[in-house]
């Protein structure tokens, strides 16, 4: 996993800047054109770091469309959790960098309809290899034993230059409802 972690990382860090912009845009446009989106209200949507997949045009249209948008939050013993974003939150960064709304209501895992998930790397099964922390599938763990896909549905966004060839995955992890990439 270590090795296709770093490849998928070096593929992402390698894309021209003005490369990466229009593909966040065709990713963003793909998500907001999605069943799943449209019939959502409670989203959780990371605030993009980086390199990674700019989301924030999801964000701002599920504002325009009065839906909910929550942005995962990592609270003691990297447990994540997801508070609620609006257009005038005051957001700071945690002890790892990442932006976070200095307050705002709280919601459960459990009660959010769709997930926008960053990814590393992904495969054609909808594997997921994240950054290596686990925050995802500890917080989403209630999905593992299902029988059908329940809520939330977590879709993954990436770059295509991240999709590998197969994804191992551990006996923790948990499967993506669907990766959205720039071409797919």
């Amino acid at each position: 996993m270590k090795d296709l972690r770093a490849t998928a990382l070096r593929a992402r860090r390698e894309m021209p800047t003005a490369e990466r912009e229009i593909a966040s845009e065709l990713i963003c446009d793909r998500v907001i054109r999605c069943g799943e989106f449209a019939s959502a209200k409670l989203i959780a949507c990371y605030l993009p770091m980086r390199d990674e997949v700019d989301t924030r045009a999801i964000i701002e249209r599920a504002w325009r469309a009065n839906k909910r948008i929550f942005v995962p939050v990592l609270r003691k013993r990297s447990e994540m959790s997801f508070r609620e974003i609006h257009p005038e939150s005051l957001l700071e960064r945690n002890s790892f960098g990442i932006w976070e709304p200095a307050s705002g209501a709280f919601t459960s895992a459990r009660d959010l309809h769709i997930a926008i998930v960053p990814t590393v790397a992904f495969d054609a099964k909808n594997n997921r290899i994240g950054m290596g922390g686990g925050n995802y599938d500890r917080c989403f763990s209630f999905l593992r034993n299902r029988k059908h896909w329940f809520r939330p549905k977590l879709i993954g966004v990436a770059f295509e230059c991240q999709k590998v060839e197969k994804i191992s995955p551990n006996t923790w992890d948990i499967r993506l409802y669907r990766v959205i990439s720039e071409t797919r």
